[in-house]
């Protein structure tokens, strides 16, 4: 495994949308800044810019993305506030969503020099991420044609359900922001959006389709080998350092 495959991967657990925003904007910046750094060295004095994993829950929060249309938030400020949920205009790509208690999130900050410079590609294979780890389940997650994200049941109009959503940045082919998948979420709080913009579409959970709560922490970890495996990344346990 090359050295610019290493990937430190993180655990934030419930953390607030900001201050993981927050994280993720400032690892984002620090690749690209090493990455413009080494465009100006002989290749043999170029260091390793990093590749980021990060993992948690957000307490309720709707997020809009930079494409998306407000509309599709159905409730008030006041309402919102009643539900203890809070609402942000952010920039990643894609419509609204929702994050919350029981939903793993997922922030791969990944240097895609190091992968391959496709972001079609990118998203295809964190949608294969999420399918191989639904399959362990007995799950069949699929793609929605022109659709992102991971469906169930997608050839079927009336019964097709969304169990997972993505939503990606990336300038200098580094990438953040990144996937959300239902694993024991209250499915309610998806009632005050259009999820995604795509009106009359199920969204469904891990714990919906199985009948019984699943442990998230199982579910992250069999994620994390997924999304490691397809992008044919490793693990680093230490701090991310320069070579």
């Amino acid at each position: 495994m090359k050295s610019h495959k290493r990937t430190l991967v993180q655990n934030l657990g419930n953390i607030d949308y900001k201050e993981a925003w927050d994280y993720q904007e400032s690892l984002f910046k620090n690749v690209i800044a090493a990455k413009l750094k080494n465009r100006e060295l002989p290749e043999e004095e170029r260091q390793f810019t990093g590749n980021y994993l990060l993992f948690c829950e957000h307490p309720h929060v709707f997020t809009l993305g930079k494409s998306g249309d407000e509309k599709n938030l159905l409730v008030t400020g006041r309402q919102l506030s009643e539900k203890h949920a809070s609402f942000y205009k952010i920039n990643r790509g894609g419509d609204i969503t929702y994050h919350g208690p029981g939903q793993l999130v997922a922030y791969p900050i990944f240097n895609l020099d190091y992968i391959f410079t496709d972001i079609h590609r990118y998203m295809r294979a964190l949608e294969e991420a999420v399918i191989r780890t639904l399959n362990e389940y007995g799950i069949n997650g699929e793609r929605l044609n022109g659709m992102t994200g991971v469906w169930l049941d997608a050839g079927n109009i009336t019964k097709a359900r969304k169990i997972c959503a993505m939503g990606v940045r990336t300038s200098h082919w580094v990438t953040m922001h990144g996937l959300a998948l239902n694993v024991n979420t209250d499915l309610n709080y998806f009632s005050l959006i259009i999820p995604c913009g795509i009106s009359g579409k199920a969204v469904t959970s891990i714990g919906n389709e199985l009948g019984k709560p699943v442990a998230l922490h199982e579910v992250r970890e069999k994620l994390q080998k997924h999304i490691l495996g397809v992008f044919e990344m490793e693990e680093y346990t230490g701090e991310i350092t320069k070579h």
